[in-house]
């Protein structure tokens, strides 16, 4: 969905097979090695790094295209496609890094994905006793068994199926206060009432069993599955237990956009919705009766001076259209954090549908903010690879706002497989027991 990513060569079978002979076999997989694996619906991109210490390096950098059918809304439609293009992405960032990764995260989205901050209120039973990590793991225990309900419930109405089953893919703690004093660590505490507010995602099984059937192909051990939106907050908040960072989380992919409100780094909410790149192509391709690959070719180019005017009037009348219908999605998204006094002020954009410039443009300068709980106008901007905390790209592969997902991955990946250690915070500790 745009024009400036790092170029990737495509490689086929023959080629590799030829690579998969130069590299060790998975059996050989280095366990200092993660591998982030971003399923999108335009492309698949692989990102292979080293653990260093509280670090991650990138090594090795992938990409590749999936056809039209392969994905839907987000959500893996065909499991043989999918798995091929990620061979391919794999293949390029394996031969890059000179060595294979078996642990991988992949990350998930669509509509059916749903993300919100629950608040569950606990009156101890023993006020005067001091909090201990057995009564904290109870309360997280039952937080994330009324979250379920209610993510069951919602996914239920919305496939019209009662019996959609539903997972827990992400968790972690926003804040916690006692008898309305917040703390930072609860242990040792005294206090009636304990208010404790967990960020928690669930997907439909039929979706995790998809990506767990892909890994499977592809010979990877699946350690973890993340909610994109979480993801790109975790790749912004790295290891900081103690972190006052705010903003909206925009990640504009090709199916869908993914929304994250992150305020005193805690996640409120993500909230997603099935516009994309994908939507502004398609527009143009019917409204010029066009072929979805000559329409996108004119998106992406609709700034060339060497595009004829009649047609750029038309190219910008149809994403002009579609852009409309996207910020009523943003400003629908962004009203159903009802939780929220205000809105961060901040926006940080990534995502490959991002690269569109006139959606940049209308995200600032055109009033569909109004009506939203905002101080002031937001201001907007793209994520950088150097705004992510704690991974360094070794590679020079020149990755930009596109990538940030594929790092968030890897960053969830570092948190799932990490021990505990003496340092942690109690905070950290118990965000420990959520990833379980």
């Amino acid at each position: 969905d745009h024009r400036d990513l790092p170029s990737f060569p495509t490689r086929r079978s023959s080629d590799l097979n030829k690579i998969k002979e130069k590299l060790p076999s998975k059996g050989d997989a280095k366990d200092d090695l993660l591998v982030g694996l971003d399923i999108g619906t335009e492309f698949v991109k692989a990102l292979i790094a080293r653990v260093e210490g509280d670090n991650l390096e990138i090594i090795g950098v992938g990409r590749a295209r999936q056809d039209l059918s392969d994905m839907h809304g987000g959500a893996i439609a065909d499991i043989g496609g999918v798995v091929r293009n990620c061979e391919d992405a794999l293949s390029q960032a394996e031969q890059q890094a000179g060595a294979q990764g078996r642990r991988a995260v992949i990350g998930i989205a669509g509509e059916l994905v749903k993300g919100f901050t629950s608040t569950i209120r606990y009156k101890r039973p023993q006020p005067d006793r001091a909090l201990d990590i057995n009564e904290m793991e109870f309360i997280i225990e039952k937080v994330q068994e009324r979250a379920q309900v209610k993510a069951q419930s919602q996914i239920a109405i919305e496939t019209g199926n009662t019996d959609v089953e539903v997972k827990l893919v992400n968790s972690a703690i926003v804040s916690i206060h006692i008898d309305g004093y917040k703390v930072s660590n609860p242990i040792g505490f005294q206090g009636k009432d304990v208010a404790i507010q967990i960020y928690t995602a669930f997907a439909p099984m039929v979706h995790i069993g998809a990506l767990e059937r892909a890994a499977g192909e592809l010979d990877l051990d699946l350690v973890a599955v993340a909610a994109e939106p979480f993801a790109v907050s975790r790749s912004v908040l790295g290891t900081d237990a103690s972190s006052n960072f705010t903003a909206i989380l925009t990640d504009v992919g090709g199916g869908t956009t993914d929304i994250a409100v992150v305020n005193d780094g805690g996640v409120e909410g993500t909230k997603m919705f099935g516009i994309g790149g994908r939507s502004f192509t398609r527009t143009i391709a019917g409204d010029m009766e066009l072929s979805y690959d000559d329409a996108e070719k004119l998106k992406v180019n609709v700034d060339d001076a060497n595009l004829k005017s009649s047609v750029a009037t038309q190219v910008n009348a149809s994403i002009d259209k579609t852009l409309e219908v996207w910020l009523g999605g943003v400003e629908l998204a962004l009203s159903e954090f009802d939780s929220v006094d205000h809105l961060p002020n901040r926006i940080l954009l990534c995502g490959g549908g991002s690269s569109l410039v006139k959606l940049v443009d209308a995200l600032k300068e055109q009033d569909w903010y109004k009506d939203l709980p905002f101080t002031k106008r937001p201001s907007i901007q793209h994520i950088s690879p150097k705004d992510v905390v704690g991974i360094e790209d070794k590679t020079n592969s020149s990755l930009d706002h596109t990538f940030i997902t594929a790092m968030g991955l890897l960053r969830v990946g570092y948190d799932t497989i990490v021990g505990s250690t003496e340092t942690d915070s109690v905070k950290e500790k118990l965000n420990r027991i959520l990833r379980v």
